[in-house]
């Protein structure tokens, strides 16, 4: 059996270290949930030492662009397999169009506002990761159906806007396959089968509870913060062919309805 370490144990990767531990694996971690701190550098290099599979979910720094795993613990990361939690954001706007793993990143392109998640995405590839690219990510305690239970669901009023989402239990069977499949190093992106709106999604929810769907808003008058702003301001589809074909992957929930359904 392996032994995994986990840059940034959070509410994905926490799942995937349970499933590993189930599976007979050593899983060691950084993070207020891990056993090993971040800043501790001779703990973290005696457990790079011993891992043989390396995971990191800790995003770049928004302002400066820099990633603190690749900043700090790069040239002890040479030689692992490398996994990273990456998002489909590294394609930016694509104005509703179809994005798959051959589609360039902003990061290669150039195009659009700077995203250093594009830009730490294309260091790991580079380094010989597997990213696995992320649209929305939903499950237990963080949903549609949560947000319309505790009043904060909204729609806003932008008829074109549509994404893809990804049920977390679906990520997690994604990275234990490529862990335990010695997948090839590249992208994989690893969403359902049906982008659709935000609304869409907060009104199924609504059907699903009996409750009404909040009232429909401009984008104006949303107030939205600069990242919100940012989210909406980017539309695309995200195709999954590859994971299903390299990784023998499926996603028990194909699309929000099914998803939803079991979170209710």
């Amino acid at each position: 059996m392996g032994h995994l370490l986990i840059f940034g144990l959070g509410y994905t990767a926490g799942r995937i270290a349970a499933a590993m531990k189930a599976r007979g694996w050593q899983v060691s971690a950084t993070g207020s949930a891990g056993d090993i701190a971040f800043s501790d550098r001779d703990g973290v290099k005696a457990a790079l030492g011993q891992a043989t599979h390396i995971l990191s979910s800790v995003p770049p720094d928004r302002v400066s662009g820099v990633d603190p795993v690749l900043d700090t613990y790069a040239d002890a990361l040479a030689g692992k397999p490398l996994f990273y939690l990456s998002s489909t954001g590294v394609y930016g706007d694509k104005q509703g169009a179809w994005v798959d793993e051959s589609t360039p990143t902003i990061a290669q392109s150039g195009e659009g506002r700077r995203n250093t998640r594009a830009e730490a995405d294309l260091v790991w590839l580079n380094m010989g990761a597997r990213a696995f690219r992320l649209p929305g990510i939903y499950g237990p305690g963080r949903s549609a159906v949560d947000r319309v239970r505790e009043g904060k669901a909204r729609r806003i009023d932008l008829p074109d806007q549509v994404f893809s989402r990804v049920h977390v239990n679906d990520i997690l069977s994604g990275v234990v396959a490529a862990l335990t499949q010695d997948a090839p190093p590249g992208a994989y992106n690893l969403g359902d089968d049906l982008p659709a709106s935000g609304n869409a999604v907060t009104e199924h929810a609504c059907r699903l509870l009996g409750m009404e769907p909040p009232p429909l808003e401009t984008f104006e008058e949303a107030n939205l913060s600069d990242m919100a702003r940012g989210f909406y301001m980017e539309n695309r589809r995200v195709a999954n062919g590859k994971a299903k074909r390299v990784l023998g992957w499926q996603p028990r929930y194909p699309t929000y309805v099914e998803g939803l359904a079991a979170l209710v």
